[in-house]
């Protein structure tokens, strides 16, 4: 968003006063960046979206646990072994009851 307005500057002001005469203002045009925080007035979308990527990343971490559990327990040949060891289960990263997505 941008605003034009006018201000008097100081030194517009010392040499108004100096010469007896009224201070001419200048125009001022400033860029403000303007920000929608969607919790604010008790908006619920942050809530919903956050509880649905949160039950979404507890599924995905279920899955994954499941994959390597059945791998561990199921072979007793040291090729499974190595295989659960491959399995990367990354950390679900929460703050303030929103999912991070890194």
């Amino acid at each position: 968003m941008v605003l034009h307005d006018l201000r008097y500057s100081a030194r517009s002001l010392t040499d108004a006063t100096r010469e007896s005469r009224r201070p001419q203002p200048r125009p001022v045009r400033r860029t403000v960046k303007v920000y929608s925080f969607p919790r604010y007035q008790q908006d619920r979308s942050v809530a919903v979206w956050s509880a649905l990527e949160e039950r979404r990343a507890r599924q995905r971490l279920r899955t994954q646990v499941g994959t390597l559990l059945r791998l561990v327990n199921s072979a007793t040949d040291e090729l499974a072994l190595d295989t659960a060891d491959t399995v990367d289960i990354p950390p679900a990263r929460h703050r303030h009851g929103s999912l991070w997505l890194a």
